[in-house]
């Protein structure tokens, strides 16, 4: 991916749920022996959109982790492919917030193609809240308030 463009949008799942928008382009090293793109680049991907999203909110991992000891672990990842994307390709990640609790976070995702609009995968992944030991904890009260707001709850 050679840049990333983000911004938010009113939009996604709850009636004001905000979506980043970040942009990036097919690398050839992405794509695979078929032409096409290697399917663990869209967890890849899925990250650089969960990244954006919590800089967009106003803070990021790294700030969460250093100053509040609060990290955010994969604990299950999903996606459905719908359709391929090749070398080259401007691709669209959408993420959200789909649902937020305490020591739980469910992000939502869609890559989507620039040139035609073509959705070419859904995924989520849900995340526990946990200290630099990886003890499952709560999410401190200024990222969860956040969150709900920005998830439109």
């Amino acid at each position: 991916m050679s840049e990333t463009r983000a911004g938010i949008t009113r939009q996604g799942t709850g009636p004001r749920s905000i979506v980043n928008e970040s942009r990036l382009r097919v690398r050839y090293a992405e794509t695979d022996q078929m032409g096409v793109v290697y399917h663990a680049n869209h967890f890849i991907w899925f990250e650089v959109g969960r990244v954006e999203l919590l800089r967009q909110l106003g803070f990021s991992y790294k700030e969460m982790e250093q100053q509040d000891n609060c990290f955010i672990a994969v604990v299950e990842a999903r996606c459905r492919y719908k359709a391929p994307a090749a070398y080259d390709d401007e691709i669209i990640v959408r993420t959200w917030l789909k649902n937020i609790r305490e020591s739980v976070i469910h992000f939502g995702y869609e890559l989507v193609r620039v040139g035609d609009g073509e959705l070419l995968a859904e995924g989520e992944t849900t995340h526990i809240v946990a200290d630099a030991q990886m003890r499952k904890t709560v999410l401190p009260e200024k990222y969860l308030k956040v969150f709900r707001e920005a998830a439109g709850r």
